[in-house]
């Protein structure tokens, strides 16, 4: 089964945020003390970090997410009933004085948010949450984004290039299939959909979504549809592992039509920032050093990445082929980097202004607007981010 690429990272609206709310939710890995026999480095978060540091993911595991498993990749305990791992966090290669866990999520917690996992978890210490299902849900669960482990979205629109020669970017999109007759299939309820209907770039007579992660209905329509999905996965997938398609498939990015959410940002909840803050000032440039670390070499981590696939068992496949391609193109892409300066892993204050205006537009059309008297600032923050560290 392939994922469900928008239930992992986009906020959804509606009845259908509803019913991933009233999902069931998965529990923690059994609770381990700090390493009584391990020397802490020089980063040392035992007096102001909790005992384990609880990250909620917002999918299986997967590269986008190696800098978490980069911090435990040589000591760990999996517990496949939780679909969580747990081991010393770990700092160029020193002991931080905690533990680290990193829970699942998508399938693990029934498929809803993160950031209602948060406020119904308080051991939930950070969370990923998307720029955009923040602005959504910031008068229900308000988070607030304190590092940025990718810097553009992966989110995509791909299409058969033998089919569509002439497609290039996804100002090319619309017209060419309003031409062929052909469908973007998409996860309905995606906010970047409305988006780009409003920017003249997508139409209800192009637009499908009834996308539900397989690729049965790409593969049926013989190249005739484009699709929603992933850039650092799909084509990889399709070409490789998908044996009914098993050619290339050409792609453009979300963020380049404008819409340009941090995916994935690591967020703690509005409410726990200030008794986080002394924590987070320390473990935060951590995850900075780690994410770095990982794409200059991410085999260790990647293997684990593949063993908890498998002992979780969800029903979703992932495999080397999948999580090397997606380092590369992560890196080729600019997915993950420097972003527009020379360090790793903060928000751009213009950018996020721009897509503050722009979602919180979208969202009050649609009926969630933001919470009142809301600003940027009570979005996100750069106060703990190491500006030495970079790519």
């Amino acid at each position: 089964m392939q994922r469900s690429t928008l239930l992992r990272g986009t906020a959804v609206t509606g009845a259908v945020a509803i019913a991933l709310t009233l999902s069931s939710c998965a529990g923690s890995a059994a609770e381990t003390a700090p390493s009584a026999d391990l020397k802490i480095g020089s980063v040392d978060l035992s007096a102001d970090c909790p005992s384990t540091v609880v990250i909620q993911t917002d999918w299986n595991p997967e590269a986008e997410h190696g800098h978490l498993y980069e911090m435990i990749k040589d000591d760990y305990t999996i517990d496949a009933n939780t679909k969580a791992v747990t081991g010393p966090l770990m700092s160029d290669g020193e002991y931080t004085g905690v533990n680290l866990e990193i829970r699942a999520g998508g399938p693990a917690i029934g498929f809803q948010t993160v950031s209602a996992q948060m406020y119904q978890d308080d051991a939930i210490t950070l969370g990923y949450v998307s720029t955009d299902e923040a602005i959504q849900l910031s008068s229900t669960t308000p988070t607030k984004a304190v590092f940025a482990p990718l810097d553009i979205s992966p989110t995509m629109v791909m299409w058969d290039p033998a089919t569509y020669p002439d497609v290039k970017t996804i100002q090319d999109v619309k017209p060419a299939l309003e031409k062929n007759k052909g469908v973007w299939r998409y996860f309905d309820g995606s906010a970047y959909i409305e988006y780009l209907k409003s920017a003249g770039l997508a139409s209800s007579d192009v637009l499908d979504g009834s996308y539900d992660g397989t690729p049965s209905n790409f593969v049926a329509a013989g190249g005739k549809d484009m699709q929603q999905g992933f850039a650092s996965a799909e084509p990889y997938v399709y070409q490789n592992e998908v044996s009914a398609w098993g050619k290339p498939v050409k792609f453009a990015l979300i963020h380049d039509a404008g819409w340009q959410t941090y995916q994935s940002s690591v967020s703690v909840k509005a409410d726990k920032f200030d008794e986080l803050t002394p924590c987070l000032s320390k473990l935060v440039p951590v995850l900075q050093k780690a994410g770095v670390a990982y794409y200059k070499d991410p085999s260790a981590a990647n293997d684990l990445i593949l063993k908890l696939v498998d002992e979780y068992a969800t029903g979703w496949t992932y495999t080397q082929g999948v999580a090397d391609y997606s380092v590369k193109t992560q890196k080729e892409l600019g997915l993950v980097g420097n972003g527009t300066d020379s360090t790793y892993g903060n928000f751009d204050d213009g950018r996020f202004e721009d897509f503050f205006t722009k979602a919180s537009k979208v969202y009050t059309d649609l009926g969630t607007p933001p919470a009142s008297g809301y600003t940027v600032g009570d979005l996100y923050t750069n106060e703990f981010i190491d500006k030495s560290i970079s790519f």
